[in-house]
């Protein structure tokens, strides 16, 4: 049995495991290469934690499907913790194999600020003006309490 139909019949992603699997076992190298891979466990996510998620990222996730989502997008980035990157060294960039080119760091003196504080949709004298930040969202008892005196 493959590589391919093992993680298929697990769920696993195979736009990730396929050009993998192909790059190492058809490589030039004399040394065999198999892919091997295992599974993880299913996500499960505390109250407390999908609490926090919600007031940093302002997404709901009360319903069933917006918890399979996260669970779903957890189970994905946990695949990684299944690599084994033991004696890789880290890239410094993903476009190691190119030039980069800088552009010139010349100094430009002027008087711009006229000219940037335009460029602002708010301003307040000579200063930009930020949107407001994140607004805090209500606890689980706050919710279960607001949903409870709610008409739907």
């Amino acid at each position: 049995m493959s590589v391919i139909s093992i993680a298929a019949k697990r769920g696993l992603s195979l736009k990730i495991i396929r050009p993998w699997c192909n790059l190492l076992t058809n490589s030039a190298s004399s040394t065999r290469v198999t892919c091997l891979w295992s599974s993880t466990k299913p996500a499960h996510v505390p109250a407390d934690l999908v609490d926090k998620l919600e007031r940093l990222a302002l997404v709901d996730f009360r319903t069933k499907q917006g918890l399979a989502c996260l669970e779903k997008a957890i189970r994905f980035a946990d695949q990684l913790h299944v690599v084994d990157t033991s004696g890789v060294e880290p890239m410094d960039s993903v476009l190691e194999d190119r030039a980069l080119n800088l552009r010139g760091d010349a100094v430009v003196e002027g008087d711009c600020a006229e000219e940037l504080l335009q460029l602002s949709k708010n301003t307040v004298e000579e200063y930009f003006v930020a949107p407001p930040g994140n607004i805090p969202l209500p606890t689980r008892e706050e919710r279960t309490a607001m949903l409870k005196h709610s008409e739907f």
